[in-house]
């Protein structure tokens, strides 16, 4: 059921995406903006459909801000490869932004990007305008410098400090730069339906941290052909991980202890929730 699900929604997903960057000018930035958009999972925006789902959202209402986080997930990517930062020239198995246009358009498609995701989150037919303010404003939270830049802006300082990150300080960064946006996912359903999204919360950090830590596995033991992009990036800059601090197995084994932490967090949802605990299983078992 989860995999047919996040393929048709990441379908949907991608299908939207390209209906409004359609009417875009056909400019070099415009198309460094597809170009971003296109390939990945849609994990996040899933995870949004998939709470829609469970409150009994519309559909047409949470494509909005489904496409929304895949825009501003697509943004911290462009800019995350650029060369001041991770220096990546391969993303889901095709050259990054910059390799593919230049430095210039790879920033300005990623602002361009990150606007886009507001304008998204904020569109009339997302729902009551008390509804888009709320979605809005906890995304600039999320992926701000409360969330996403932050945890970005701690790695980046972690690579030229003295003294390597220990377990708690990784996983506070963690929190931020992968966690901040998958609980922004998680809760956008309630929060679309106006309900408490306090389970999908706890699902979410759960969730977010159990992500981290099988992709320091992958780094570590994963087929570059299968993932998209460069590995063994950590252990040649020297970055403290999960799994240089714990150690592999009991990495993999922190990370399915949070994920059944994460199920856990869902038993108020019933069998209506079991989607979203087999993409929480998905999660530690992908192999990208």
């Amino acid at each position: 059921m989860f995999t047919e699900r996040l393929q048709a929604d990441a379908r949907a997903i991608a299908a939207h995406l390209d209906d409004v960057l359609s009417g875009l000018d056909d400019l070099p930035v415009t198309r460094a903006m597809h170009w971003a958009t296109r390939g990945g999972k849609a994990l996040r925006g899933f995870l949004v459909l998939e709470g829609a789902r469970l409150h009994d959202v519309a559909p047409d209402r949470a494509i909005w801000p489904a496409a929304a986080i895949e825009a501003m997930h697509a943004y911290s990517l462009v800019h995350d490869d650029l060369p001041a930062m991770d220096d990546d020239d391969l993303r889901r198995g095709q050259p990054t932004v910059h390799v593919k246009w230049d430095e210039a358009t790879a920033i300005l498609a990623g602002d361009a990007l990150q606007a886009l995701a507001f304008e998204l989150a904020g569109h009339a037919d997302a729902g009551p305008a008390d509804i888009r303010a709320e979605l809005s404003l906890t995304l600039a939270r999320a992926a701000g410098a409360r969330g996403m830049v932050l945890g970005q802006a701690l790695d980046i300082a972690a690579e030229t400090a003295e003294t390597p990150l220990n377990l708690e300080q990784i996983s506070a960064l963690q929190a931020g730069k992968t966690g901040a946006l998958f609980g922004w996912a998680a809760m956008a359903g309630p929060r679309l339906a106006g309900a408490d999204p306090a389970p999908l919360r706890a699902y979410a950090d759960a969730l977010g941290l159990a992500f981290q830590i099988h992709d320091d596995i992958l780094d570590v033991e994963g087929d570059a052909a299968k993932t998209g992009k460069r590995l063994r990036k950590d252990a040649e800059a020297g970055k403290a991980t999960f799994v240089s601090l714990l150690g592999r197995e009991a990495a993999r084994t922190r990370a399915e202890e949070l994920i059944d932490r994460a199920c856990d967090a869902l038993s108020s949802y019933g069998a209506g929730a079991d989607c979203l605990r087999q993409a929480a299983r998905f999660v530690i078992a992908r192999e990208s």
